[in-house]
Parts: C-alpha cells; sequence; structure tokens
C-alpha cells in the first residue's frame, strides 16, 4: 500500500508523544531541563557527524573537504529566500494556532515543542528518500526506521518540552505524504549527487536544531530549509 511507510510514521509519532506525556508528568522540571540539554548535545553530533561524514574524504593518506562552496552558496541562498518568505514565522503562526484550537492556550511550551519537534522530525535525507521509495517501488522500510528512531525521539522531546511536540506528526504527514504523491515526478530530481548534497545540507540544519534545543531558540532553522531545495539544485545544474 503506497503511503503506509507514513502513515506508520505519524502514528509512531503520536504513540511516542503519548509515552512522553506520561513519563513527563514523573520527572520534576530539572530532570526535564537537563534531559532536553542531552537532547540537544546528542542533535548537534548527529548533525555533525552526518556533515563530516559526506564533506570528508581520505585522499592520499590525509583527509580533503568537498562540498565547501556548495554549503555556503546553498545556506546563503536558502536563507535569504527563507527570510523573504519568512517560514519560520508561518510555523510559529500555524503553531499558535493549534494551541488554540487544540485548547491548550495556557501552555507556554506548546508552540515552542512544536516548532522545535517538527524540524527535528522532518529535515533529513531519510524523510523524502523515504517518502521517494514508498511512492514508486511501495518500499516502505525506510520510514518503518525512521518511524523507531522518531517514537523515541519525540517521546524524549515530549516528557521536557509539553504535548505541543506530538502535533510535529501533522508537517510530517503533509511533508512526506506530498513528496510520496508526487514521487513519479520528484524521482528524477533525486540523482545520487542530489542526494548527497540534500544530507550534506540537511546534517548541518539537525545540527542547527540542536543549537536551539539547548540555548532555546538561536537559530532560525525553518527559515534554512530552502537551503535543501538549492543543495538539490547545484547537484542537477553543476
Amino acid at each position: 500500500m503506497i503511503g503506509l511507510g507514513t502513515i506508520i510514521n505519524v502514528a509512531a509519532i503520536i504513540i511516542g508523544g503519548l509515552g512522553g506525556l506520561l513519563f513527563g508528568k514523573l520527572l520534576k522540571e530539572r530532570f526535564q531541563d537537563t534531559l532536553i540539554k542531552a537532547l540537544g548535545v546528542c542533535t548537534m553530533f548527529i548533525g555533525i557527524s552526518g556533515t563530516l561524514e559526506k564533506m570528508l574524504t581520505i585522499a592520499d593518506g590525509g583527509l580533503s573537504s568537498n562540498g565547501t562552496m556548495m554549503v555556503i552558496v546553498s545556506m546563503a541562498v536558502g536563507a535569504v529566500l527563507g527570510e523573504l518568505v519568512d517560514l519560520d514565522g508561518k510555523l510559529e503562526k500555524f503553531g499558535c494556532w493549534l494551541k488554540i484550537k487544540t485548547g491548550n492556550a495556557r501552555d507556554n511550551s506548546f508552540v515552542h515543542g512544536f516548532v522545535t519537534t517538527s524540524l527535528t522530525v522532518c529535515i533529513g535525507a531519510m524523510a523524502i528518500v523515504g517518502a521517494i521509495n514508498d511512492g514508486i517501488f511501495g518500499d516502505y522500510s525506510i520510514l518503518v526506521a525512521k518511524s523507531a528512531l522518531d517514537l523515541v525521539l519525540v517521546m524524549i522531546m515530549t516528557a521536557s518540552m509539553g504535548k505541543g511536540c506530538i502535533f510535529s506528526a501533522i508537517p510530517v504527514g503533509l511533508l512526506q505524504g506530498s513528496v510520496t504523491i508526487l514521487a513519479k515526478l520528484v524521482e528524477p530530481l533525486m540523482t545520487e549527487g542530489a542526494l548527497y548534497n540534500l544530507s550534506m545540507v540537511g546534517s548541518m540544519l539537525i545540527f542547527c536544531v540542536g543549537v536551539n534545543l539547548i540555548w532555546e531558540r538561536k537559530i532560525k532553522v525553518a527559515n534554512m530549509l530552502p537551503a535543501l531545495v538549492i543543495a538539490v539544485v547545484w547537484a542537477l545544474v553543476g
């Protein structure tokens, strides 16, 4: 069944979030704060390792870097485009709308939890590649693996930041569902080079999410999301 991978992913996020709510009630505030900082450190190193894995190669007994100019251009142009559209502001407004519509108007951490978790589970090559494989071949194995990771991640984040994290299932469903539906059109664009660039820039954005988990929204990560598109375009025209 095409689209089953995204359905499983959405269900995993909801289950993880509900588990996190129950777990979070057992933790005092200082434990929650330490937990989210620990998660931030882990997220940063996941981003660092993913970036260095793609950027550094061993040649002639030494290390050489690749894609430096691509990263600089993608991040710079992507950030400008993101600021023009103000994706971060729109995501926050959607979070505020959800906060009111779901009866959580008094939950001061709702929007922060929703935005941070949404970016964490949406950014990365697994979401795009998994959705494409699901749409073209009906192979949802990548999304099942992502679902297992997201379940644990969202459980921890919900325990620390509250129920807003559970609603990250909405952007995940919209993003991966859209890519699955449009998979036939997107497939020619997902060359080996495009996936390489997508993974590198995506890992850098994951690092930025980790920074925000520790220092609370120092970087407008949503406004940098167009960098992923620029990275793919770079591979296609390069």
